[in-house]
């Protein structure tokens, strides 16, 4: 049974970092490319950023609005993929999801229950 746990979201001040960690489990973590999306409510969920599989050499790409400021990167050993977020903005306030797709999939098969992220001005 595949799982995606979240944890690391809160409560923090404009300018601040919080560290997002999701741990996997029920498949091979290292064959899966890792995403995090978030979604704030009424609007539809969008994409962060991503982590290719070992395959792929574990680039990175994320989207224009947290670059420079958000790192994901991923222990394999650990199975687990993290978010570092500085430099936090109110606009970056949402529910974070971490999801998983195979390999060099643009679909992505699996998602974590999400974390709440607040970001207060």
């Amino acid at each position: 049974q595949v799982q995606l746990v979240e944890s690391g979201g809160g409560l923090v001040q404009a300018g601040g970092s919080l560290r997002l960690s999701c741990v996997a489990s029920g498949f091979t973590f290292s064959a899966i490319s890792m995403g995090w999306f978030r979604q704030v409510p009424g609007k539809e969920r969008e994409f962060v950023a991503r982590i290719n599989w070992n395959g792929g050499g574990g680039s990175t790409s994320y989207a224009d609005s947290v670059k420079g400021r958000f790192t994901v990167s991923r222990d394999n050993a650990k199975n687990t993929v993290y978010l570092q977020m500085n430099s936090l903005k109110p606009e970056d306030t949402a529910v974070y999801y971490c999801a998983g797709a195979w390999a060099n999939a643009r679909n992505y098969d699996y998602w974590g229950q999400g974390t709440q992220v607040t970001v207060s001005s």
